[in-house]
């Protein structure tokens, strides 16, 4: 008798947007959760991260509002998935793929190209007409870099 190797296995692709979604559930932020995964050409992981403060910054000690003045919202003080997964790498990520949750911003964009990575695979694009994102798109595109959405039942 022959024993075949199993088949229907996931994808490299939902393999690390499911990864990037269990990240994302370290976050503390009530509003919106997101994680991130970079991976290198050989589908290894390099780094993962989720929205939130910087470290040693404890949870109640920022404010996590939405709206508002700059200083009195979550905005002004939050570090993005997509940072945390190149900030969290232990070795260069240039030249890898980045898996989020979100489609990134355009501060997310800037340390994307900056540190190398030449594809970015996302899932939700809810703030496409935002002008955040909408630079991003400019960044990305001016410098090469691809995009696509992953789209996965197992997400629905």
């Amino acid at each position: 008798m022959t024993i075949s190797p199993r088949e229907n296995t996931i994808s490299w692709d939902e393999c690390f947007m499911r990864m990037a979604h269990v990240i994302a559930e370290r976050s503390k932020d009530p509003s919106s959760q997101v994680g991130a995964v970079v991976v290198d050409t050989n589908n290894v992981v390099l780094g993962m991260g989720y929205n939130g403060f910087p470290r040693g910054i404890e949870a109640d000690q920022l404010p996590w509002e939405r709206e508002g003045g700059f200083l009195e919202t979550k905005y002004a003080y939050m570090c993005h998935a997509e940072e945390n997964a190149i900030y969290n790498a232990n070795m260069s990520v240039k030249g890898g793929r980045v898996y989020s949750c979100l489609y990134p911003c355009n501060e997310c964009a800037k340390t994307i190209i900056q540190n190398g990575i030449t594809e970015v695979i996302f899932e939700s694009d809810k703030y496409h007409g935002v002008d955040a994102f909408t630079a991003a798109r400019r960044l990305f595109d001016a410098a090469g870099i691809k995009c696509r959405q992953y789209v996965s039942d197992w997400a629905k």
